[in-house]
């Protein structure tokens, strides 16, 4: 399985990225890209991973990849968010790829939303080994 990392631009906390999808309704949100990427069928089933503040905090699952408007790409994600093991990552432009075994896990229990704590305390208790 693979994952997409990408930046969730303009979301200073977990708690925004998690109500801007939300937002978005029941339905997989949309995330519009340049480029399908050339791996897309080994992606879809696995994540993409938001980086808040040069850290990987959360995942939504991507449930597939759709044209849009200009010849450019949806990536189609589900409406949950869930919080992960907080890792340093280097911020970047669009999306990269992530192999399975470099994910962090989930932070709380598989498949927990992040709704079972709040955000901001699970990361920052996972920053200080905590959890």
């Amino acid at each position: 399985m693979l994952h997409l990392t990408k930046v969730a631009f303009g979301c200073d906390s977990l708690e925004f990225l998690v109500e801007r999808i939300a937002a978005r309704g029941p339905d997989p949100a949309r995330l519009t890209t340049r480029y399908r990427p050339k791996r897309h069928a080994e992606i879809v089933g696995g994540s993409l991973f938001w980086i808040i503040k040069h850290r990987l905090v959360a995942r939504s699952e991507i449930v597939g990849f759709a044209d849009s408007a200009e010849g450019r790409t949806d990536i189609l994600i589900a409406p949950r968010v869930i919080a992960v093991a907080s890792v340093a990552k280097r911020a970047h432009q669009g999306w990269r790829y992530l192999e399975h075994d470099k994910a962090p896990p989930d932070l709380i229990g598989a498949g927990a939303d992040a709704d079972a704590m709040p955000a901001d305390m699970a990361v920052r208790l996972a920053e200080l080994g905590l959890l």
